[in-house]
């Protein structure tokens, strides 16, 4: 017990003298912010949203800590109108934001568990209202089914923008399935947002070196409430390209402190990682529905299907 307390203490005065990873790698590009609205008031005016009933402290938190997640999707966003289809909206800090600071219109999409009935429910979100300062609070109307399993009840090219926010790395059997319904229902040429965890992130890497286990928590929400697959920047693309999709934009980026050195000093990993694009905590990508997608199943991602489902 003394001896793994004094190499925690060892650990935290090494720490004082390594580099921080911002120094050696450029993971965090400047944050472009809405126009009309500096830094500290957005984030504190963003941290008072969360769904009634939620404990507001425990989403403030959350808030917090992926701020600039949810403002760099903001700015993927920067340009489009139109119709857009929100997929995994709750807690609704993306959705409340793009309410903001965008002139796009928004049907909702959530599923809370096969416990949960009904297919359209309405949830009711607090936040400060921007006008007045003072607390309030809105009714969004949400549809609610499984994107893995069923179908959108949409028509086909129904909508010019999707987002599809924190919700790929929460699947549990067929990626492909939700990514040809949002193909179906975008209009030809329309845009999709997708924002997912980075499975190579920097601070993965000084785990794996650390001999630390890089896998998600098995969750008290159930089997979506964990990462069941996380995916690289080079995955990602291969698997919106299979899927139809132009990929116009994509990149990695941190969003909250880089934690790196807790594992191992990252001064010792910059020989070994060169590369940067990929670092970043989390992957945003903007993706157009270009053409039709492949019918096949990519064979780096799925196993144990018939043969003839593979590309």
């Amino acid at each position: 017990m003394v001896g793994r307390i004094l190499h925690k203490l060892w650990r935290r005065v090494r720490l004082c003298f390594e580099p921080r990873p911002e120094t050696l790698w450029p993971l965090r590009p400047p944050l472009l912010m809405p126009p009309g609205i500096g830094v500290d008031a957005l984030r504190a005016w963003l941290q008072t949203v969360h769904p009634a009933g939620a404990p507001a402290q425990e989403m403030a938190g959350y808030c917090a800590e992926d701020f600039e997640r949810f403002v760099r999707t903001w700015h993927l966003s920067v340009g489009l109108s139109g119709d857009c289809l929100e997929l995994g909206a709750n807690p609704y800090f993306t959705t409340m934001l793009l309410r903001r600071f965008s002139p796009l219109r928004f049907t909702l999409v959530n599923y809370f568990g096969p416990q949960v009935q009904g297919s359209l429910l309405s949830q009711e979100v607090c936040f400060d209202n921007w006008s007045t300062g003072r607390p309030d609070r809105i009714s969004l109307s949400t549809h609610h089914f499984n994107i893995e399993k069923e179908r959108f009840p949409f028509g086909d090219g129904t909508f010019d923008v999707v987002l599809f926010c924190e919700v790929l790395e929460h699947l549990l059997e067929d990626p492909l399935f939700p990514l040809r319904e949002i193909q179906r229902v975008l209009k030809p040429g329309g845009t999709m947002i997708l924002t997912t965890p980075n499975a190579s992130r920097l601070e993965n890497a000084a785990r794996l070196l650390a001999a630390e286990n890089i896998y998600d928590p098995y969750s008290g929400y159930g089997p979506y409430g964990r990462h069941n697959r996380e995916y690289t920047l080079k995955e990602l693309k291969l698997l919106l390209e299979h899927a139809g999709f132009q990929v116009d934009t994509a990149f990695s980026a941190d969003v909250h402190e880089n934690r790196a050195n807790l594992y191992v000093p990252v001064s010792k990993m910059m020989p070994l990682l060169k590369r940067h694009a990929d670092l970043g905590q989390y992957l945003f990508v903007k993706a157009r529905n270009q053409t039709k997608g492949k019918s096949t199943r990519p064979g780096w991602l799925f196993r144990s299907y018939p043969e003839g489902e593979f590309e």
